[in-house]
C-alpha cells in the first residue's frame, strides 16, 4: 500500500513563500514519477510540477515557472515544492502524488497515487 501525507500548507501574505513537503510510503520510491497538483475552489484540478525518478528531469506549467522549484529526497522517500513570490492566485489545495512509472508527466490520469492535500492560502 502506498501512501502520500503532504504537509506545509498554511496562510501567507502575497510575496511570501512556503514549501511543502509529501512523504510516500512503500519500498519503491526511487521508481516513481511524482507530481504536485492543485485545486481552487470550484475549479478543476490543475497541473503544477512533476519531477521523474532521479530529479533530473523537471516540468512546470507556465503559471509558475521561476517561481516554484520540485525536488526529492530518495533517501527520506519525500517530495518538496518550493514555493515563492506567492499571488493570491496561488491559492488550492495542493496534492502531491505517485506513478508507477519513473518519467515526470503533467497529466493528472497518468497518476495511481494521491494524498490528501494540504490548504495553501495566500492572501492578497
Amino acid at each position: 500500500q502506498v501512501q502520500l501525507v503532504e504537509s506545509g500548507g498554511g496562510l501567507v501574505q502575497a510575496g511570501g513563500s512556503l514549501r511543502l513537503s509529501c512523504v510516500v510510503s512503500g519500498s519503491s520510491f526511487i521508481h516513481y514519477g511524482l507530481g504536485w497538483f492543485r485545486q481552487a475552489a470550484g475549479k478543476e484540478r490543475e497541473s503544477v510540477a512533476a519531477i521523474n525518478w532521479s530529479g533530473e528531469n523537471t516540468n512546470y506549467t507556465d503559471a509558475v515557472k521561476g517561481r516554484f522549484t520540485i525536488y526529492r529526497d530518495n533517501a527520506k522517500q519525500t517530495v518538496y515544492l518550493e514555493m515563492h513570490n506567492l499571488v493570491a492566485e496561488d491559492t488550492a489545495v495542493y496534492y502531491c502524488a505517485a506513478r508507477l512509472n519513473p518519467a515526470a508527466k503533467m497529466e493528472p490520469t497518468k497518476y495511481d497515487y494521491w494524498g490528501q492535500g494540504t490548504q495553501v492560502t495566500v492572501s492578497a
